[in-house]
């Protein structure tokens, strides 16, 4: 954590200092044997991530492609490498299984390893939808068994900071919180973003991290208002949304597949704000700002590279514990974001096939 010192000199107020972050280093947290379903460039990622910076490490990946399951193996020293789930879970020798494919499968994905009773971390957005959402966290409580969305960005050291700052009140009442995550993906309709059975457009990838952060901060998000373009292939190109939470603070997100954007967070309020300077949602730095002139910031503490470990560290020591979610990304907070995003797409007409009524 580094400080600035008052610009208006010795007779000022005291300098800032934050609060320091509260997450453990995730090398210290329990080794457990993980599965991996999909192993394309988020599976990759998770999995370099474990076995450099966690004490876990994956011991079993699942493709469609026999192949390209046993190319990713190699890769990375795994020991067993299949190409259904049901094969996987046959197997066994499993503590906890990671699904990294496209959203449109992780329902379908991780009901079989729930049912089972292997805990699961399911990435981001955790499905398609509010229904298919609350079907596998009912069926997770039923079996007794640990889910979590992989929602990274939650687990980080800054985000740690900033909750405790909110917390605090040092920035007084919260009246707005503003975040973008806009990439630019050349328009191809055999591409994953914008493709409709792979759940595709802007929000469920990209703007989910808004709008989630949004949640964190602000909670439950209502009174959405939303303006936005979809692609050739009737999925969301651009949304702008403005949305109120339930302490009167508002949201000002917005996300993209066109254009890349600053990809910035700031919570604002009646005594200063708070800013992640892009990517918002990836290691960095959080600066906080009054409005009195003293500022101080913290910085990401760990490798910029290993920013999945902490999500890592976190669904290993709830799943030791015992525990069936975590408070950082609880089952209320992602019923609560598809919640929001599912009007999103209402509002701008964005169906899925499947979804359509009987």
């Amino acid at each position: 954590m580094s400080e600035t010192d008052d610009p208006r000199g010795s007779d000022a107020e005291p300098i800032l200092a934050l609060p320091a972050s509260t997450i453990p280093d995730p090398a210290t947290a329990p080794g457990l044997r993980w599965g991996v379903i999909s192993p394309g460039h988020i599976g990759d990622q998770f999995t370099a991530t474990a076995h450099r910076a966690t004490a876990s490490r994956v011991v079993s990946v699942v493709s469609r492609s026999q192949q390209r399951a046993e190319e990713f193996a190699a890769k990375h020293g795994i020991e067993s490498a299949l190409s259904s789930v049901a094969d996987m879970l046959a197997t066994g020798g499993l503590d906890a299984v990671y699904i990294a494919s496209p959203h449109a499968q992780h329902h379908e994905l991780a009901r079989p390893v729930l049912e089972a009773g292997i805990p699961v971390l399911v990435e981001k957005a955790f499905t398609l939808n509010h229904g298919q959402a609350r079907e596998l966290l009912d069926l997770a409580a039923e079996q007794g068994v640990f889910a979590m969305e992989a929602m990274w960005a939650r687990f980080l050291p800054q985000y740690d900071v900033l909750r405790e700052v909110v917390a605090s009140g040092v920035l007084g009442e919260i009246i707005e919180v503003t975040a973008d995550h806009g990439q630019s993906f050349p328009e191809d309709p055999t591409h994953r973003m914008y493709a409709p059975e792979l759940g595709g457009g802007a929000l469920l990838d990209l703007g989910v991290y808004p709008i989630s952060f949004a949640q964190m901060v602000l909670g439950d998000l209502s009174d959405v208002a939303v303006r936005g373009d979809l692609t050739a292939t009737a999925v969301d190109a651009y949304f702008g949304l403005l949305a109120r939470g339930p302490g009167g603070g508002h949201a000002r997100l917005s996300s993209t597949l066109l254009a890349r954007t600053p990809t910035e967070a700031v919570v604002s309020g009646t005594a200063g704000s708070a800013r992640l300077s892009g990517a918002f949602f990836a290691p960095g730095t959080l600066t906080v700002t009054l409005l009195d002139g003293r500022s101080a910031s913290f910085d990401h503490p760990g490798a910029p590279g290993d920013g999945m470990a902490y999500e890592i560290a976190e669904a290993t020591r709830r799943i030791t514990a015992g525990a069936l979610e975590s408070p950082l990304m609880s089952w209320s907070d992602t019923l609560s974001v598809m919640d929001t995003m599912d009007a999103v797409r209402a509002e701008l007409g964005v169906v899925y096939p499947g979804e359509e009524p009987s």
